[in-house]
Parts: C-alpha cells; structure tokens; sequence
C-alpha cells in the first residue's frame, strides 16, 4: 500500500530546472514510486493534486513556500526520502569550490554583474510576467523561460519590450543562443555566420546542432516562444529578431523556425523578410506550401532547414534508409506488425517525424498532431503514432523526458510488447539541462525488458561538444543494438522504411 508525504520549506525558491532535477534523483531513491519537489503556487498544488502528489501539509504551502511530495512503499521509506531531499536543497553554494555566485533578487545580481544585459527567468508562471516587467525596467533582453503566461501577458510584456528596443524571449522559451553563449535547455555550438529565430526550442536545437556537425557555425539563435507567431501576439519578437539578425555584421544567413503562423502574422514575417538584403531558410513545420521572397527558400524539416544554410550540403548523404531498412527485416526473425510507434521528448522533432509520415503517405496520430495527422484519443494501437512525452499530460508533477528519459518507460514497455508494432521510433536530446546520460538510461531499460524487441530507430539531437558527447551516446545505443540515424527526418524515413518492408 502506498504513503503520500508531504514536507513544506517555508520561504524558499529554486529555479525549477533545478527542482526538475532533484525530483528526477529522489524519484529514483528506494520505496518511492514518484516525486516532485515544486513551488506551492495555486497551479502548482492543483498539479501535484492531479498527480496523487498531494498531502494535508502541502496544501497548506504558499506561493513563497517550496513543497516536496513523494510517494512510496513505505512510510519509512518515503521519510527518508524527504529527508534527503532536504539534505540535497542545504548544499551550500559559494565561490569557493567554483559555483556559480548565488543571489536573492535582481538587484543583487545585478550588483555582483554590472554589465549585466540579459536575464533569464525561471519562476512559477503567476510571478513571471512581474518580474520580467522588473528586468525590462532595468534595461535586460529578457529570456523567459517559465510557462503558465496568459497570453494577455505576453502581449503586454512584448510591448513593453518593443517600446524599450529589448528583446522579450519566451514565455516557455526553453532555448537559446546568444554571441556564442548557449542558455537554457541548449547544445555547444561553435560561432558563425548563420542565425536562427525559432518559436520551438528543440527546433533550434536539433537544427543548430546539425549545422554544428557539419561544419558550419551560429552566431546568435533567438527563441522567441511558441505563440509569438500566432495573430493574438502578432510576431512581435520575431520582427524584432529579424531586425536585430538583419544589423549583426557576423550574420548572413538567417533561418526562422515556427509551427504555422497566424496568416496575418505570416504575412508582415514574410514581407520583412523580402525586405531584408540577407538569405533566409523559412521551416514552417506541418505547413505543406508556402510562398517566399526571392531571397528566402521554404523548407518541409529540420534537416532541410540545416542543408539549405549549409549551403544545399546534404546531411548524412551516404544514410540509405531503404537498403538499411531491407537488411533490418531480413535480419528480424518474429513476425512484424505494419505500425511505427514514436514516442518523442522533442515536441517539435514529434512533429517532424509526423511530417516525414505524412510524406510517405501514411496515416499518422499524435496527442500534439500536425495538419492533417489524426489527433490521438482512446485506443491507438491499430494506427502509427508519434507521441509528445513532453506534453502536459504526461510531465504533471514530472521531470521533462529530456530531464527524465523513465517518463518513456511505459510507453517503451506497451510499444515493445504490442504484436502489431512493426518499428519503435526515439529521440534523444542531450546538452546543457538535458539528463547525464540518456542513452545509457535507454540502453539500461531495454537490457531489464524480458521479451522480443522490435527494431528500434533513433537519432541524437546534440554536438560532439555536448558534456554528454554526440559520439558517445551514439555508441551506447548501436552497442543497445539500436539503429542510429544522422538526423531526426531520417530517422523517421528509415521507420516508414521498415514499416513497409513489415507489410509486404
């Protein structure tokens, strides 16, 4: 029988990548069976409540207040787990031992960095927008990484920043590239003359990281949040980033990465595009025609987006997913089903391997779907699928999966234990905030997992530069017995490969 705990930090903040972080370490301690450490605003509770997370001591929590919550096997167990959650918040944090410096607001920080011009944000979604106004004030490019930011807000917050000549990134902007300095969810990329504006993280990521592999170089890669594209925002920090890439010297070509725009917002983008004396890659996913300025090309994925700034470099040119996929089936000795299974921690590498699928002509499903694929409800055994795990439904009181590969785990299970799977399709995304390991957590699972396994196709999302390092993760999965592509899209071509050769 299970044991809900609850122990309250009266006072107390932490940046919650941090929290995400130390939920994932305590999640893994003996008894428990899930934590959560998180600030005890009103959403926050009401998630932790959703998630069976919830006790008599944490409801009682304030928004100043930080909650940790496990549940366990054992009462014993769960205390000793509390226990060294706490232990893990009292690290001291000093200069001393090479930490970063530590300080209690703004103005201290700013105090110890004078010259100071951007500030990332990381606070609970109701405390967000007021402290962006605050950096805003101060003169600071804001990055704002939290979420749960009306959209009233965002427009406000954007306003105030146009008015300023700041740059206001985000809400939920998780990743960034700013002169060379990766901030956030972000990979090692070396300086060079290609920008990037995209309302996706992973999408920067994945695309920045591909251009970083093959030679080529960033100079600055802006998120601007995913909504800024949409008509209630109006593309007010992609216009601004487009202006700002537009009188960067060090920047020549110049890529914009969104899901489909509002028509009005596509419009003034593209219009300032054509406008601009630069050449421009436009990767609009799950849009299937576009019309661009001369000076700027439409691209279907990610990939495309990486070879056309690279100068029309094909990528993993001697990837020849057909035969690859034929020496596959030839080689598998179970009978196959005709289904992909996508189970993704990238929600823009989610859509475009629907995007690949939809190309090839299948009929595809997702909780997160593109134009055109089937939105995921009910039973989706008899269909192929591309799961966003890193969508709200599955991280409540949760890390990320880029946090926490286990969030794949059930998902891995049912996929590899369902008749009717014919291929498992996976990312994995490394880099700064990502988990230490992904791969060899991957390579673990599947060594536990007493059955037959499907093939199983994925791709590496980072740089040889990455603490995680591209090659190694790579080489933990084919030693897994994994296939690795070069590139997300191809990944998910070597998939519809095998699914084919699974149906004849």
């Amino acid at each position: 029988m299970s044991v809900t705990l609850n122990r309250v930090r009266r006072a107390f903040y932490m940046d919650s990548v941090a929290l995400m972080q130390l939920s994932q370490a305590i999640g893994r301690l003996p008894g428990v069976t899930s934590a959560a450490l998180m600030i005890g605003s009103d959403n926050n509770k009401a998630l932790l409540g959703d998630a069976g997370l919830l006790a008599e001591e944490g409801a009682a929590a304030t928004a100043n207040d930080l909650i940790i919550a496990v549940t366990s096997t054992d009462e014993v167990l769960g205390k000793d787990a509390l226990s060294r959650a706490e232990s893990l918040l009292e690290r001291p944090v000093s200069n001393d031992n090479g930490a970063t410096p530590h300080a209690g607001s703004l103005g201290s920080a700013l105090a110890r960095l004078e010259d100071a011009n951007i500030a990332l944000i990381s606070v609970p979604g109701e405390f967000a927008a007021a402290e962006a106004r605050k950096a805003l004030r101060r003169g600071l490019h804001v990055m704002l990484f939290s979420d749960n930011v009306s959209v009233a807000q965002e427009r406000a917050l954007k306003e105030d920043a146009r008015t300023r000549g700041l740059l206001l990134m985000g809400p939920d902007c998780g990743t960034a590239l700013i002169g060379g300095v990766p901030l956030a969810f972000s990979n090692v990329v070396p300086g060079g003359n290609i920008g990037i504006i995209s309302a996706s993280g992973t999408g920067l990521q994945e695309v920045s990281s591909l251009i970083a592999r093959h030679g080529g170089g960033i100079s600055h890669g802006i998120g601007v949040g995913g909504r800024d594209l949409n008509e209630e925002v109006g593309g007010i920090t992609t216009l601004m980033a487009l202006q700002a890439l537009e009188e960067d010297p060090a920047t020549e070509h110049i890529i914009v990465i969104s899901k489909p725009p509002g028509s009005a917002v596509a419009a003034m983008v593209l219009d300032r595009i054509g406008a601009s004396t630069k050449e421009f890659t436009v990767c609009l996913v799950g849009l299937d025609r576009i019309d661009v300025p001369k000076n700027a090309k439409a691209v279907p994925t990610l990939k495309a987006a990486a070879d056309a700034a690279l100068g029309g470099h094909a990528i993993g040119t001697d990837f020849d997913a057909a035969s690859l996929a034929q020496k596959i089936c030839m080689e598998r000795r179970s009978a196959a089903g005709p289904w992909i299974r996508g189970l993704y921690s990238g929600g823009t590498l989610c859509a475009e391997a629907q995007i690949v699928m939809r190309s090839a002509g299948l009929d595809v499903a997702s909780n997160a779907p593109v134009p055109g694929a089937r939105t995921l409800a009910g039973s989706h055994a008899d269909m192929h699928t591309a799961i966003d795990l890193g969508a709200d439904e599955y991280t409540v009181a949760r890390p990320h999966p880029m946090i926490d590969p286990s969030v794949r785990h059930d998902e891995l299970m049912a996929a590899a234990g369902h008749p009717g799977t014919a291929v498992i399709l996976l990312d994995l995304v490394i880099g700064y905030g990502a988990h230490e390991d992904p791969a060899g957590e991957l390579a673990s699972t599947l060594d536990g997992l007493e059955l037959p396994l499907p093939p199983i196709v994925a791709s590496v999302c980072g740089t040889r530069g990455d603490p995680q390092g591209y090659e190694s993760q790579v080489a933990k999965l084919r030693a897994a017995g994994i296939h690795v592509a070069p590139s997300n899209a191809q990944a998910a071509e070597l998939a519809v490969e095998i699914a084919r050769h699974a149906s004849l």
